[in-house]
């Protein structure tokens, strides 16, 4: 994954809000029907209604994050949960320790 991409993906504070809620889907999200938090993630929909801005902002925000290897989606019949991904974030980590 490409330095700048990451760091890009970053630069945004609803992203970075996006990013720490995830760290912890049960203090940040109220419980989902659906789909554990833990094995699968929380859904798009909460992560929408919880930043107050547009489905389609917020599509666009996961998708930047997913493509900068920082979280991942599982699709779960109709419904796409979204979650930290650790290998992202430990390269992340690499990155800084060892090139900035």
């Amino acid at each position: 994954m490409d330095q700048v991409e990451i760091f890009k993906a970053l630069s945004n504070k609803t992203r970075l809000q996006i990013l720490n809620w995830l760290k912890n889907p049960a203090e940040n999200f109220p419980s989902q029907e659906h789909a554990d938090f833990e094995e699968v993630g929380v859904c798009v929909g909460q992560i929408q209604t919880k930043s107050g801005l547009s489905q389609s902002t917020i599509s666009e925000y996961l998708a930047i994050l997913q493509r900068a290897d920082l979280i991942s989606s599982t699709r779960v019949g109709q419904w796409t949960y979204y979650k930290r991904n650790a290998e992202g974030l430990e390269k992340l980590t690499q990155i800084i320790n060892s090139e900035i």
